[in-house]
């Protein structure tokens, strides 16, 4: 105990603005069901498993921790399971009740020598069991951060119940034994309130679930209303109405009035179906894996170092699907686990490591790969009875690389894509005073552009990227025959493809080759300003890689607008063999007799040369519903890419709080602070204001305006630039070689669009298919190599 008084310099006692760590350690996915338990720092209020406390304490000087350690509680082999109730994690009726129930028990632990007092006691120092207390009864930063507790809204009540209007069809709804009015479907029925009508439900994106007549019937009619039968019970408010003007659960005040109309006593009808809230509970809590790959074939749980799952934090596949394809890179085991120990990384992080994207980045290595996290059930504590994977939690390197992000630090779904090229960039900024360790400069090549102008002059532009985004073209599919038969034989009997099983659907197969060939393509660029003409005309452009990366990250862009200008997914095979070589896609650059166009371009065509919407995209964009406004900037800010493009820009920045600001007009002036921050990435000022005068004063856009632009000078404005400058390839800052790739890893995603659904990643380790879907990791036995959305390959040695 005097040990302890002598130490009391050293305990804080917490107030409400200290971040409280006690349920994980920062350096580890230790907790207190961990082996060792979590020391909590008592002044720092950092949690750390046994492993890793005394670094902490060689650091800091702390010596007072708090040891807090669960273990598990017997469980009678006869208690039933609960079933989660509310959409919720971690809360009284949500998710996590069924997991075993554990007993905390609590001690001081003084370093280095690791004295252990008991808690409680009143024998401790006022100040200590103050400071204890208030750290056990405040709410834990991983959870605060986490918002873990994601229950759903309230229903509402239905702006179209008060006045719905009922038909006096004389139509009776009999107590059981319902059927589709247009199929044979006998569950997921629902009853239209307006007619009568009892049609089936909505088909799920696996091919289960009804046939869409229900809605396909307020599509026809307009009536707004439906209940499901089988949730009508003498609790009406339980009861799953649906409002197809509104696309949400709503409630009916009225209900009973509205079900007596067809003769239902809702008093002695029984549930026999789930709502849909309660379906959606269930599919959270039971997403069948084997259902979503593999044909539904049972696949043989895999363990040992590099074999760790993920635990989906709430629609976090898409992160973990990512993460586990990088870190079965040469360059990110060897950055953050190999070549970079915790202990260092802890070393060299800041007072807060839970705040450091190095630190959480090491962590998140040491916790996939070294196979600590990954054991086999049966050499765990036998009192869980858990037969589960567990995986690891990675609440904290979230955290830190979604900061600042409006949607990656939201639980919403979103892009893997997207989220891959977030990750790198962040990443690249992490390693800028360290470049010869950046892990990116694996993914990224040179691409180079050459554009012929009709004058016979040429001019070449170069940009860095690390992703080749890849059109499909269906026109190269190579079972046209198939498909034709296949087209006249549903135009024939008159068939819905989602009437037909998975199997009896002919899809396009396309190879792989033919979107390569596609991308390096010539294409056509109108009004292009000629230097040498002093006019508009029109030019041809071709594309080619400057470098060849040591990973090759293809991306295939299979969402398309169908008649009406409607976002479709395309359901589409993309045959993909294990070997490609893109030698033949290498730019060769300035060629002997080629002319390069001059530099100067008037200065009215440098004004023009502003972003500007494309009005094309504009006025399709508009035609689907959304805002002129919003569809102008989603044009702008994607460069005029296309449709698509805008959409997925549309769909991500939706609740951007400038959204709705007006685009400022681009004058001769630029804010100054602007120019100062990119004076203070290294750039001349002159090449600064030119870039911000290009881009609309926006600094992002400027700064990839110099990368792409690397001639820029005073008196050359890039508009047709004829750089001839060394890439950074061709300067030794790219890695290069051979154009012999092998696949080695794939992200597939399920679902109608990108920030839907469901997604996993498929990884070839030592030989075999590995299939890592969130927590769960088995041997693959069908990957689904014509299915991806993204596609890693490894360059091969010559």
């Amino acid at each position: 105990m005097e040990l302890l008084r002598s130490n009391l310099a050293r305990v804080q006692i917490p107030e409400p603005t200290h971040r409280i760590y006690k349920h994980e350690c920062c350096l580890s996915f230790d907790t207190p069901r961990s082996e060792g338990g979590l020391f909590v720092d008592m002044n720092s209020f950092l949690a750390f498993g046994k492993e890793y406390v005394a670094w902490n304490h060689e650091k800091t000087g702390n010596p007072v921790y708090l040891h807090i350690k669960e273990t598990p509680k017997s469980v009678p082999e006869d208690r039933p399971l609960k079933k989660p109730t509310l959409l919720a994690i971690g809360v009284d009726g949500g998710f996590g009740n069924n997991e075993t129930e554990y007993e905390e028990s609590y001690s001081i632990v003084i370093l280095p020598d690791f004295v252990s007092l008991p808690f409680p006691s009143v024998e401790l120092p006022e100040k200590v069991r103050i400071a204890v207390d208030t750290v056990l009864s405040a709410v834990g930063a991983e959870r605060i951060e986490q918002v873990a507790a994601w229950t759903a809204e309230d229903k509402k009540a239905s702006e179209h119940a008060l006045t719905l209007q009922q038909m006096k069809s004389g139509v009776v709804i009999p107590p059981s034994g319902w059927k589709c009015a247009k199929c044979d479907k006998k569950e997921n029925l629902w009853l239209n309130l307006t007619d009568g009508m009892i049609l089936c439900g909505r088909k799920n994106w696996d091919g289960t679930g009804g046939n869409n007549h229900a809605v396909e019937h307020y599509k026809e009619t307009g009536y707004p209303l439906a209940v499901k039968l089988g949730t009508i019970t003498a609790d009406l408010e339980a009861a799953d109405v649906y409002s197809y003007p509104e696309d949400d659960s709503v409630l009916d005040p009225l209900l009973a009035q509205h079900l007596a109309h067809f003769g239902i006593d809702f008093s002695s009808m029984q549930k026999t179906e789930m709502t849909t809230a309660e379906r959606e509970l269930d599919q959270n809590t039971n997403f069948d894996w084997n259902r979503i790959q593999e044909s539904g074939k049972e696949l043989v749980p895999v363990f040992g170092p590099g074999y760790t799952g993920l635990v989906n934090l709430g629609n976090s596949c898409y992160l973990a699907a990512t993460m586990q394809i990088l870190f079965s890179t040469h360059s990110f085991i060897s950055r953050y686990y190999s070549h970079q120990s915790l202990k260092l990384a802890f070393e060299t992080a800041p007072a807060d490591p839970t705040l450091d994207l190095n630190m959480q980045l090491t962590k998140l290595g040491h916790g996939l790969l070294s196979g600590k996290y990954s054991i086999p059930v049966t050499e765990k504590d036998a009192a869980t009875g858990d037969a589960r994977q567990e995986g690891i939690p990675p609440r904290m390197f979230k955290s830190v690389v979604a900061a600042g992000h409006a949607e990656f630090s939201s639980m919403r779904q979103q892009d893997a894509l997207d989220f891959f090229l977030h990750l790198l960039d962040k990443v690249e900024r992490g390693n800028n005073t360290r470049s010869d360790l950046d892990p990116t400069r694996s993914f990224k090549f040179g691409v180079e552009e050459k554009i012929l102008c009709s004058s016979g002059k040429v001019s070449y532009n170069k940009r860095e990227d690390c992703i080749l985004s890849l059109n499909i073209p269906l026109q190269e599919a190579t079972n046209k025959d198939e498909l034709e038969a296949f087209n006249n034989q549903k135009a024939g009997q008159g068939l819905e493809e989602n009437n037909m099983s998975t199997d009896e659907i002919v899809r396009p197969r396309v190879p792989l080759e033919a979107c390569l060939a596609t991308f390096a393509s010539p294409e056509q660029i109108h009004d292009y300003y000629s230097t040498a003409l002093k006019g508009k005309t029109t030019a041809i452009k071709t594309t080619g890689l400057t470098s060849f990366p040591d990973y090759l990250v293809l991306h295939m862009r299979k969402f398309v607008m169908e008649a009406g200008w409607v976002p479709k997914k395309l359901d589409v095979y993309i045959d993909v063999p294990d070997v490609i070589d893109i030698s033949h896609m290498r730019s060769k650059g300035l060629q002997p007799g080629e002319e390069l166009l001059p530099d100067s371009v008037p200065e009215e065509v440098m004004e023009s040369a502003q972003p500007v919407a494309n009005e094309e995209i504009v006025t399709q964009l508009v035609s689907m519903g959304f805002n002129q406004l919003h569809c102008q900037k989603a044009a702008i800010n994607t460069s005029n890419a296309g449709v698509e493009e805008a959409t997925n820009w549309l769909f991500s920045h939706m609740d951007d709080p400038d959204i709705d600001a007006p685009i400022s007009n681009q004058t001769s002036d630029v804010d100054q602070s602007s120019v100062d921050t990119l004076i203070s990435f290294g750039f001349a000022e002159e090449v600064a204001r030119k870039a911000l005068k290009a881009s609309g004063g926006d600094i992002e856009k400027a700064t990839d305006w110099i990368f792409n632009n690397p001639n820029a000078s005073v008196s050359d404005m890039d508009v047709s630039s004829s750089s001839s400058a060394q890439t950074p390839a061709e300067s030794g800052l790219l890695p290069d070689g051979g154009g012999r790739y092998k696949l080695f890893g794939i992200v597939s995603h399920m679902g109608t669009s990108t920030h839907c659904g469901h997604y996993v990643a498929h990884i070839l380790k030592e030989g075999r298919w590995v299939i890592f879907n969130d927590s769960k990791v088995g041997v693959s036995t069908d990957p689904p190599k014509d299915m991806g959305y993204l596609y890693f390959f490894q360059r091969l040695d010559n």
